[in-house]
């Protein structure tokens, strides 16, 4: 079989797939061996209980799905008592995801879980922050490194970051990340969206606007990940929609050291067991013995160079 083991930071994986936060739980050992997954990566957290947003919370797309859940949660307290245990009793490294609306409330949160005994704290930074007329943290680089600054001296364990693809210039973005500490980017959340039911002329999630995931965005977030990877000297882990070894493969070989799968399992519960098994047989049938040796190795290409302020356009 092919070593498919992947190093993040200190921490050494035996795969490199893993759940995107939010399409995950431990109820999901009824359908897969949870311990054949890199890591287990839980619901998002937050320091408060919320009972999340206004129904209809998901719509489907031609290639993907948008949702405004609103991250309900039971709170910290029951999130430690009750997730981490549960999550604990498999082998792989158990990553809490936290977010919060303030730095202040970010930084007791990553000291909470991570004192609570989660192996590594996934700062989900995508959030509104309250101190900044709700603006997110990760559409800049100044409040990134804010937060992550915080983060850090909150928490001695592994710390990734999780980054907006709403975000002006990511790559900017993940280097603010990157030099306040954060031990791991991953490149990235949904992408802001809607859909509109024509025949009641009311937008069809409850919120107006939501989260877009799945296939359709994974061009977009696959060059995102390739210019953080690029910039940065800390590892890069790929989230956005990835629902095949091939998807997977991209991610790698653009400079991923793993990669993260949401939007698939819904779909199909075993998706991320099919992908690393797919994984192994690929890379078996081109005699390659170390996933490892894929990743970055995405041949170098001449950027086209524009003026300041103009995009590329397809002709």
């Amino acid at each position: 079989m092919t070593d498919l083991s992947v190093t993040i930071g200190s921490l050494r994986l035996a795969n490199p797939v893993m759940p995107a936060s939010g399409t995950f739980s431990e109820a999901l050992a009824d359908a897969i061996d949870l311990d054949r997954l890199g890591a287990l990566v839980a619901k998002t957290v937050m320091p408060e209980i919320r009972q999340g947003n206004a129904l209809p919370r998901v719509a489907e797309t031609p290639m993907g799905m948008l949702n405004s859940i609103g991250i309900p949660c039971k709170g910290p307290e029951a999130f430690i008592r009750d997730a981490i245990p549960a999550f604990k009793r498999f082998h792989p490294p158990f990553v809490a995801s936290i977010s919060a609306g303030t730095v202040t409330a970010f930084a007791h949160l990553a000291r909470q879980v991570g004192e609570g005994g989660a192996d590594v704290v996934e700062a989900n930074i995508s959030c509104p922050n309250l101190e900044a007329d709700g603006h997110a943290f990760a559409v800049s680089a100044a409040a990134t490194a804010h937060v992550t600054k915080a983060l850090r001296a909150a928490t001695d364990g592994p710390l990734w970051v999780k980054l907006s693809p709403n975000a002006p210039n990511i790559a900017e973005v993940a280097l603010a990340a990157e030099a306040e500490g954060a031990d791991a980017v991953v490149v990235a959340n949904t992408i802001l969206g809607m859909a509109i039911d024509i025949d009641h002329r009311r937008a069809k999630l409850g919120a107006g606007m939501g989260g877009l995931s799945g296939p359709a965005i994974k061009p977009i977030v696959l060059r995102m990940a390739y210019q953080c990877a690029r910039a940065l000297r800390i590892p890069v882990i790929g989230c956005g929609g990835i629902a095949s070894a091939e998807d997977a493969l991209e991610f790698l070989i653009a400079g991923c050291r793993a990669v993260q799968v949401g939007t698939a399992t819904f779909r199909h519960p075993g998706a991320m067991i099919h992908i690393l098994d797919d994984l192994d047989t690929w890379c078996r049938a081109r005699g390659i013995e170390r996933i490892d040796d894929l990743i970055g190795t995405l041949e170098p290409f001449e950027a086209p160079r524009l003026p300041p302020g103009e995009d590329l356009a397809a002709e």
